[in-house]
């Protein structure tokens, strides 16, 4: 009985040091979120203003550019997954990936092949798993996202629609992104998108008088305008995708963490009440053996008198 009491208190000192693990790194995602969301807020402004440029351009230019026409027949999409590059976030990058998958078999079941495209080691790994070709994966900075990186993926992309049938590109007709959005610190929903052919909203109502679109001038052509803004209104978009999930993985990752500091504070209790208990049990075993022990000896004391 002795040695289960041991190996209880080895238990509990262990489950004590991974509860601080775990707390230590639900404090470090406590103090990340908050930065991940005011860099949010901070990219909120630009695009915004991007958003208009390009709406009021497409709308009074009435110019046709390659990254806003409808394809006759698509028969090609290309896939980004936004996933995280570490675990101990919870279903974080599971939820993604499901929600990549409901998108994939969709787009299948409207005869498009599918080209994937990742960002994050966890969707590059589901996918290797599952022997599953990646066209290209982006890692190394899912919590820390910077606009270069999102300038690369978007030239990608773009490269990947602009391309011809026949070149050795990839070409595409469609360009998807699923990541999370982050709604607040207890709700992530995964997001599907469509990213390319572009789809100005702004610019297919009428705007209200309290927010009237903005004229412009066009110089040189617009045109050549539309071959300067929208570009970065696609690497825009993605950079506000990559930040969102930032935000949704820090917040993923303290929830779990909490929940796994919470479930090592019950375990640790468990631990504490099985181990009293059996020190009691072995405590009333000793005086039991030296009371039968006492009583036997008496009665052969009085055997022998």
């Amino acid at each position: 009985m002795a040695l289960s009491v041991r190996e209880y208190r080895a238990r509990i000192r262990s489950t004590e040091s991974m509860k601080k693990i775990t707390r230590a790194m639900e404090l470090i995602a406590a103090s990340r979120i908050i930065k991940a969301q005011q860099r949010a807020q901070a990219a909120a402004p630009y695009a915004r203003e991007l958003t208009r440029a390009v709406s009021a351009v497409a709308t009074f230019s009435n110019v046709d550019h390659a990254l806003t026409l409808e394809p006759e027949d698509p028969k090609k999409a290309a896939v980004l997954i936004i996933t995280s590059d570490r675990g101990l976030a919870g279903a974080y990058s599971s939820s993604v990936i499901k929600e990549a998958e409901r998108l994939v078999e969709k787009l299948k079941g409207e005869g498009k092949d599918v080209d994937l495209y990742t960002s994050g080691r966890k969707g590059e790994a589901y996918f290797k798993f599952r022997q599953r070709a990646v066209v290209q994966a982006w890692t190394g900075f899912s919590d820390q996202p910077t606009y270069d990186v999102a300038a690369e993926i978007g030239a990608t992309l773009i490269e990947a629609f602009l391309a011809e049938t026949g070149d050795e590109g990839h070409a595409v007709d469609e360009v998807h992104v699923v990541y999370t959005r982050f709604r607040s610190m207890l709700s992530q929903e995964p997001t599907a998108v469509r990213l390319l052919p572009l789809e100005v909203v702004e610019g297919t109502e009428a705007p209200d008088k309290a927010d009237l679109l903005p004229l412009y001038e066009f110089e040189p052509s617009p045109s050549e305008v539309l071959d300067s803004l929208l570009p970065r209104y696609v690497q825009s978009r993605i950079f506000f995708a990559l930040l969102q999930a930032a935000a949704s993985e820090l917040a993923a990752r303290q929830k779990a963490m909490k929940s796994a500091t919470d479930n090592a504070d019950e375990l640790i209790k468990k631990y504490k009440r099985i181990a009293n208990q059996a020190r009691q049990a072995g405590i009333t075993q000793e005086i039991s053996e030296i009371v039968g022990g006492v009583n036997a000896l008496a009665d052969a004391q009085a055997g022998s008198e």
